[in-house]
């Protein structure tokens, strides 16, 4: 039995290349963090030099992918034996699992001093904590304990724009926690499609995703009811006055198609083998989150230099 956290006692050649290290920092992941990263410090009321601007997103970003090294570090027991993860640098024996902690953890020393640096010290704690929030309450607690796993840890996924908001303010606001509530609702529906149809695999290897522990009917409802939340809050920034009416049409309308998805979900059937309402709400999730960020972020800047011009 592989303990978490290692693959193998034994030492060996390192075969790892800078490439193996990259996907360590879960680059996917990371497109997303700077994506609401950004749009946060875009929407925050005030201004920040742009130099110290773009090196608190890296350090932001790079915070981010030092939790992702820590979350394969210790998952690489798990990852081992399922199918979407077994190629991972540290399960696949491409880097040791000491070297993975190590990277980690300096990575999580260099992110958060940085942007203490560059943008203020209440970012910063914010950042740390997210960090300490995903590797440590979320990947060694949460995950292989309890099926809300993913409705708890799917905070440090909702916390970038926040923090984003806080390194140019210094603190946090209403706005900023609507765009914390928007990521924060979406995981479960995202995450839980995903879990329908990779099922089996979580039960292999003892993660208590939602369909192991409740069923798959419970799961279809939970998904339908969460989204039934998020598509009003995905809307909320242009009611609430920091977004604008393309915005609110864009938000709008994905939202419609989302519940279109999770209701097609919800009339799935139980043993559904191709599980395809659950895959293609799964693939759409992904698409509506971007299109909402990116959306309010393209918006926010042509207002703002139309402003500038106008002034």
């Amino acid at each position: 039995m592989i303990e978490p956290g290692s693959v193998s006692a034994k030492p060996r050649v390192s075969l790892s290349e800078p490439k193996d290290f990259l996907a360590l920092l879960k680059p996917r992941v990371m497109s997303l963090v700077v994506l609401t990263a950004v749009t946060g410090m875009v929407a925050a009321p005030g201004t920040m030099n742009p130099v110290l601007a773009i090196v608190s997103i890296l350090a932001i970003a790079v915070g981010a992918g030092a939790s992702g090294a820590l979350n394969m570090w210790y998952d690489a027991d798990i990852d081992a034996r399922m199918s979407r993860t077994k190629l991972r640098p540290v399960p696949s024996g491409r880097v040791e699992p000491d070297a993975a902690l190590a990277f980690g953890l300096g990575l999580s020393i260099f992110s958060v001093m940085v942007l203490g640096l560059a943008a203020n010290w209440f970012a910063a704690a914010f950042l740390a904590f997210t960090i300490f929030f995903y590797a440590v309450i979320y990947t060694m607690g949460l995950k292989r304990s309890t099926p809300q796993n993913i409705v708890i840890g799917g905070a440090a996924g909702a916390f970038p724009p926040m923090i984003g908001w806080a390194a140019v303010t210094g603190d946090m606001s209403l706005a900023g926690f609507v765009l914390f509530m928007i990521i924060f609702l979406w995981t479960p529906p995202h995450f839980w499609a995903l879990a329908l149809f990779k099922m089996k695999e979580y039960g292999s290897v003892g993660v208590p995703m939602l369909p192991n522990v409740a069923g798959e009917a419970s799961t279809r409802r939970q998904i339908f009811a969460y989204s039934l939340i998020l598509v009003p809050v995905g809307v909320a920034p242009f009611f609430l006055g920091f977004a604008g009416p393309v915005y609110g049409v864009v938000a709008a309308l994905m939202g419609a198609n989302f519940l279109r998805h999770a209701y097609a979900v919800l009339k799935m059937a139980d043993g559904d083998e191709k599980m395809i309402p659950a895959k293609r709400l799964f693939g759409f999730s992904i698409l509506y989150l971007f299109g909402l960020f990116i959306t309010l972020l393209g918006e926010t800047v042509v207002i703002r230099l139309l402003a500038g011009g106008a002034a």
